[in-house]
């Protein structure tokens, strides 16, 4: 990246009401067949032009073409039985109703690589993808074939490696693998959790980024973040081998969190994606308040390796809301670089 402190967001973007219903996870479409298709391909250039108009550097698909960020990208692969759904806990602390792995799993065709085409074509910005981490996907399921979290997150990690390659191929400068589970099951993360993120990540050119972040803003997240105390440490269990790995950015939530911000110098060396804006409420950040937040991590975290970005996805707000969170964020972000230039 050539522009200092290049803005970007974290994953998905609310998508236009007449797409999906507003406000809400897993918004069931209102288009169907070819229409369905045209529909999200105008969404996306909507999703663009909003982050451009932004001020957004690093620009992104929004997710518009997806309902979830990670069971979008399971519907597509074999082995995965949606009409056989299983209750399970989700990241250990909401439950939720989740197909369930019956056979060997695996990617018959590309997923989001023709969407990657289509978004390279309408713009010459960098571009980030957003591909569910393979920790993350398995808790996202109900797994009555291979009988281990292991077994099935190191067959996920081949898949994602194949559409990985492909996404790179269309043109995409950073992949982005969300990974939410990695601030729940610690162990397994330093266990085999990060080794299965670099096999997803083996042989690509492009830069590569981890998201681990405490959730969208829904009621069992910000219940959850109630229970966590006064501070939160959960980054620490896992940066010290992050710190070690092959992943290039590593993207995580700061604003008005209880995350202490010297935790950042566990990852130091590191590009870091510091969440500058909060996704859990719809209060708008004014462009000092993101400044302080990235003057506080500069501390930590050289400025040619600072990357403002959001907490997380934006999908639950109203576009309205994250439209105005976005120019706060690029007026923040560009509050700081005049600083540094002086």
């Amino acid at each position: 990246m050539k522009t200092l402190l290049p803005t970007s967001t974290a994953g998905s973007l609310p998508k236009p009401s007449w797409l999906a219903e507003p406000e809400k996870l897993w918004s069931p479409w209102k288009l169907q067949g070819e229409v369905l298709n045209d529909g999200k391909q105008d969404a996306l250039r909507v999703s663009l032009q909003e982050q451009q108009v932004a001020g957004v550097d690093i620009v992104s698909d929004g997710e518009q073409t997806r309902q979830h960020f990670v069971t979008t990208f399971i519907e597509h692969l074999s082995g995965v039985d949606f009409e056989n759904r299983k209750t399970v806990k989700i990241r250990d602390r909401y439950e939720a109703s989740v197909p369930t792995v019956v056979g060997p799993v695996s990617r018959q065709k590309p997923v989001f690589v023709e969407d990657a085409k289509f978004l390279r074509q309408q713009t010459s910005q960098p571009i980030k993808w957003a591909l569910p981490g393979p920790m993350t996907m398995i808790d996202t399921l109900y797994d009555d074939h291979y009988k281990s979290r292991e077994k099935l997150a190191w067959e996920f990690a081949k898949i994602l490696n194949q559409e990985a390659k492909e996404l790179e191929a269309a043109g995409v400068d950073i992949i982005q693998f969300d990974e939410p589970a990695f601030n729940v099951f610690f162990d397994e993360v330093n266990e085999w959790g990060i080794a299965c993120l670099e096999r997803a990540i083996e042989g690509l050119k492009c830069e590569t980024a981890v998201h681990i972040c405490y959730g969208y803003g829904i009621k069992a997240n910000t219940d959850w973040k109630k229970t966590l105390g006064t501070e939160w440490r959960q980054y620490e269990e896992v940066f010290p081998k992050l710190q070690q790995s092959n992943i290039d950015i590593i993207s995580l939530e700061c604003h008005n969190s209880r995350v202490p911000i010297e935790l950042l110098k566990l990852i130091r060396g590191k590009k870091v994606m510091v969440g500058a804006i909060d996704v859990a409420t719809d209060t708008i950040e004014t462009p000092e308040e993101v400044a302080n937040t990235l003057r506080h991590a500069l501390e930590y975290v050289d400025a040619e390796n600072l990357y403002p970005c959001t907490n997380c996805g934006m999908a639950p707000l109203s576009r309205e809301v994250a439209t105005a969170k976005l120019k706060a964020l690029s007026a923040g972000a560009e509050i700081v670089r005049n600083e540094l230039r002086t």
